[in-house]
């Protein structure tokens, strides 16, 4: 009896798995996963929480505030999707420590970490920023980083693997005047990523950071614009970039979940930079 190619097809196998099974996988590319994703209150952060869990994901939905995270938790939840809030401050270790311990309690186990929590002084000259600007930018946006690998790399290393998404930032690859220091501790980031990424690759733990360019609708804006952005601000900071277009919260969610997802099970120490060729 003769089958026609669409049969064919459907009985071929594709890295070991039925081309059916694959298909179905790929409708919910990270279904099943534990994944916190820090500072999700709002902004970029909301945006990767949402898309992770519309594409199957247990999320934890991570921020310092509650009400926010409570907010950002019930409308996953109302769309379907699975999430519950955890409030933390990125900055204590006892607080990430119980974060991380929240996942593993509440979903049997941890797969991914996004460390999307940041935090920037106003855009203006080295010198005028003062030594707390100072210390909180590096708190928020470097020990977090530190902290989120000292608690959660024993859970993965239990479990035989996990995955990292460290969100850094074009203006650690490609610093401009007026964030020196912002633009410093991205810079780490990325550093820190990428030997982690070496040291952990044994054990089965990815590690890789995404560089967004400037998105005009996080909470931050301002701050690196250095005042209210006039359409004036916001038309400087679009030349830059060669496809016309500011980022978004969906541009970067996009880019977590391929790297939070299995077709990215061979992809670690990598910076992935979305920025419409800002960088190039």
């Amino acid at each position: 009896m003769r089958t026609t190619v669409g049969e064919q097809v459907r009985r071929t196998e594709i890295l070991g798995k039925p081309y059916s099974t694959l298909i179905q996988a790929m409708s919910q590319r990270v279904k099943n996963k534990s994944v916190i994703v820090t500072g999700s209150g709002g902004g970029i952060g909301e945006g990767i929480a949402k898309r992770l869990a519309e594409q199957g994901a247990q999320v934890i939905v991570n921020d310092i505030d509650p009400l926010r995270a409570e907010q950002v938790a019930a409308a996953i939840r109302s769309a379907g999707g699975l999430a519950s809030f955890f409030a933390a401050d990125v900055t204590r270790s006892d607080q990430v420590a119980a974060l991380v311990a929240a996942a593993v309690e509440r979903h049997g186990r941890l797969d991914v970490m996004v460390n999307n929590a940041g935090w920037t002084h106003r855009n203006r000259p080295a010198l005028e920023v003062s030594e707390d600007e100072f210390d909180k930018c590096y708190a928020v946006n470097v020990k977090s980083i530190y902290l989120a690998t000292i608690h959660a790399t024993p859970v993965f290393r239990a479990q035989g693997g996990g995955s990292f998404i460290n969100i850094a930032s074009t203006a650690g690859i490609r610093p401009r005047p007026g964030l020196t220091w912002y633009n410093g501790s991205k810079g780490a980031v990325i550093t820190t990523s990428k030997s982690l990424a070496a040291e952990l690759g044994p054990e089965n733990i990815r590690v890789n950071c995404i560089n967004p360019v400037f998105n005009p609708d996080t909470g931050l804006a301002a701050e690196f614009a250095g005042g209210p952005l006039t359409e004036e601000r916001r038309e400087k900071f679009r030349a830059s970039i060669p496809l016309g277009r500011f980022s978004t919260a969906l541009d970067v969610a996009n880019a977590v979940l391929y790297l939070a997802s299995d077709e990215a099970s061979f992809i670690s120490g990598v910076c992935l930079e979305v920025d419409g060729a800002r960088c190039v």
